[in-house]
């Protein structure tokens, strides 16, 4: 009969004497299906085409064509006009000063926040986050235009837009340095979105849940180290070049403090003033944001303050300092990307990709569950993919969801993405009327603003030592992605974070707990005899429980456990006892007078074996292994429950394994566990640890073969 057949026990078998009958089911044959035919299936469903699976695919690809029916205009009208119109207020100095960051001209970051915000309320689910520009991903795109500039023969700080190189494929005319770092940041940009798409076709939108929250917050954090550290120059009108490679943050560190006396006075105080103003307005209105209708936009102040000064004041003309400079209105012609670029920024594109794509789904994730409703993980990737690649032809850079443009859109009343395009509008003006009034705007205010918005990144430093006393494991992820996204790489601490917390997870399958169980009074419920007091020990049993899968990496560890738990090692005891029997034959031999030590067969050997060790060193009879916390087995898995099994029998100890899932079932009868019985007998199946210690109690002057049971 086999594992699967196991027949039930009726109720009058149990009654009659012999040994405890447990309970026992008869598991369900599976049906093989046949790969080909599932495949076929599978096409099939896939290829079906009907008028309602088209309009599902249409409303599911464009979500606004389904909920803009449904608009309860007289209810959410005004939360999404005066979300739209603050974010859009807040969106303007922040679009120019991260273009800084992002090593564009300032009207870049307005068209990439004005395109990513009409694209995103079309193609998105969530109806809060705000997408637009996000300050790693700017990190990261300016450290790939910094270096193609080098690369491409430019002195990226130095040499302002009179070096040029040959022609560009895209305009056939010379092109600037400018020129050519948009066109870098644009090729980023596509080739970033194309990866997003991509991961949507594969539907591999699960991804997410790999990246856990203190590895993106350690991430984050490390990088807004490494922008704070990049935005000093500024600060101190400092024109100096940014560090490529490894170690940059350090050797950042080290130029600025070399170059301390070519400080630009005017830029320095300028700096100083605006953190005076920003800093405490900024605390001032997160502290009464409850009692607060609408946020205060402080930064838009401090900008059109800063370039009235800088403009009547002839701040570049009499004192050096570094302005913004011309910026157009309007929009300039479609572009193409450079293709001859994605060969070099493509491994750098697919970081930013994930990066961008991670932040975009846990913020949607977030607020969807915090409002009571659902987001799709493949849909938003497909909406933050074409919210790259759609403006990569207008000279836009990567964009994803922020945080605190989100919670800025969600605390003045949001109520669906309709928001997103009067954020567009006031942007749209911006663009063809306001933006060439910033021209006396000092670049040194764009850092300022830039410093102000990290403060809630840095802040997380001051979580540490809570981080640690929850879970250590998570402030190590933590620890470890911040340290090597700041003082070695950015793109490599995401990666040392995945990493870290891939080893992280395979560290708790090897260090695994393992007890012995103990019995809570006349209950039926077994537990750790050192988690809990008045425990008892069943007579002639030991109960073991190993709380990990077992496989290729753990099974050396699973036996040492059982073995170092139940304080009795068969292999080293039965190899004692081998030379201790040895030992006793030399001697009776020596005493002897001219006999010959008589050699004792294989089974009389362990039956001396047994008889001579296990009365007087172990006080069980039986071992009953709980596999309840027991997820899966492989290969290695069922041959140390094999080997366990062998080793116990030659010394007169049972084995047996009760509470096993399905899986596991299926990895022992697969894996060959079970040893041949005769005709009629059969192979009790423990669904319970009591139904076993029952059992093996019951067996107790029989312990002669081994009982393998699941």
């Amino acid at each position: 009969m086999s594992a699967e057949e196991d027949c039930c026990v009726s109720a009058d078998e149990g009654a009659q004497s012999g040994p405890y009958i447990p309970l026992m089911l008869e598991r369900r044959k599976r049906e093989k299906e046949d790969w080909r035919t599932a495949l076929s299936q599978q096409l099939k469903k896939q290829c079906k085409c009907s008028s309602e699976r088209a309009k599902a695919q249409v409303l599911g690809f464009v979500p606004i064509i389904k909920w803009l029916p449904h608009y309860q205009f007289k209810e959410w009208i005004m939360g999404d006009i005066m979300s739209g119109l603050i974010v859009g207020i807040l969106l303007v100095p922040q679009s120019i000063a991260y273009s800084l960051l992002a090593g564009q001209d300032p009207i870049y970051g307005l068209y990439t926040s004005f395109f990513s915000s009409i694209i995103y309320a079309m193609l998105g689910t969530s109806r809060h986050i705000s997408v637009g520009i996000f300050g790693v991903l700017c990190l990261l795109v300016g450290q790939v235009v910094d270096r193609e500039l080098v690369l491409a023969g430019y002195l990226t700080e130095t040499n302002m837009n009179n070096a040029t190189i040959g022609n560009s494929s895209a305009t056939g005319s010379v092109c600037d340095k400018s020129c050519y770092a948009i066109m870098v940041g644009a090729t980023v940009t596509f080739t970033a979105g194309v990866y997003q798409v991509l991961m949507g076709l594969l539907q591999v939108g699960f991804v997410s849940v790999y990246l856990s929250d203190s590895l993106l917050s350690g991430f984050a954090t490390g990088a807004s180290l490494t922008i704070l550290t990049s935005q000093l120059k500024y600060l101190l009108g400092l024109k100096l070049p940014r560090i490529q490679g490894w170690g940059s943050l350090i050797k950042t560190w080290v130029s600025l403090f070399r170059n301390l006396g070519q400080t630009n006075i005017c830029d320095l105080v300028t700096s100083l003033v605006c953190l005076a103003v920003l800093v405490p307005a900024k605390e001032l209105g997160d502290r009464f944001k409850a009692k607060l209708k609408t946020p205060i936009p402080f930064e838009l102040f401090v900008v059109i303050a800063a370039t009235l000064a800088s403009h009547f004041g002839h701040f570049k003309e009499d004192y050096g300092s570094d302005v913004s400079g011309a910026i157009p209105t309007g929009f300039q012609p479609p572009q193409l990307p450079s293709w001859s670029l994605i060969p070099n920024v493509a491994v750098d594109a697919f970081t930013i990709a994930i990066v961008g794509f991670a932040i975009t789904v846990s913020l949607s994730e977030m607020f969807a569950k915090k409002h009571g409703y659902t987001v799709d993980a493949n849909q938003e990737m497909y909406a933050i993919g074409f919210c790259n690649i759609l403006p990569s032809f207008f000279r836009c850079f990567t964009t994803s969801a922020a945080l605190t443009k989100t919670l800025v859109k969600e605390s003045t009343g949001c109520q669906t993405q309709l928001s997103g395009l009067v954020t567009a509008l006031v942007l749209l003006l911006v663009l063809l009327v306001i933006a060439p009034l910033f021209y006396s705007l000092q670049k040194c205010v764009l850092a300022v603003i830039i410093v102000v918005n990290l403060r809630g990144a840095l802040r997380k430093f001051i979580d540490v030592p809570r981080m640690w006393r929850v879970n250590r494991v998570d402030a190590v992820i933590w620890l470890v992605t911040m340290a090597t996204s700041a003082l070695i790489n950015t793109e490599l601490g995401l990666l040392v974070g995945v990493m870290v917390s891939a080893f992280c997870v395979l560290g708790r399958t090897q260090r695994a707990q393992a007890s012995e169980l103990g019995k809570a009074g006349d209950h039926e419920l077994y537990q750790d005899l050192a988690s809990y007091k008045g425990l008892q020990t069943q007579p002639g049993v030991a109960i073991f429980r190993y709380e990990a899968p077992i496989y290729y990496a753990n099974q050396s560890l699973f036996k040492k456990a059982l073995y170092r738990c139940l304080g009795f090692d068969p292999v080293k005891e039965k190899a004692e006892s081998k030379k201790r029997e040895k030992q006793r034959r030399h001697e009776d031999a020596a005493t002897m007078k001219g006999g010959q030590a008589g050699v004792l067969d294989k089974e009389t050997e362990l039956t001396i074996t047994a008889k001579v060790f296990l009365p007087n060193q172990v006080n069980f009879h039986s071992v009953v292994i709980d596999c309840s916390p027991v997820l899966f087995l492989d290969t290695a898995g069922v041959n140390a429950l094999k080997e366990v099994c062998k080793d116990y029998k030659q010394l007169g100890v049972q084995v047996f394994l009760a509470q096993c899932n399905t899986s596991v079932l299926e990895s022992l009868d697969r894996g060959g566990y079970y040893e041949e019985k005769s005709e009629g007998e059969n192979k009790t199946v423990f669904f319970t640890i009591s139904d076993a210690v029952h059992y093996t109690q019951s067996l107790a002057p029989q312990n002669g073969d081994c009982q393998t049971s699941f």
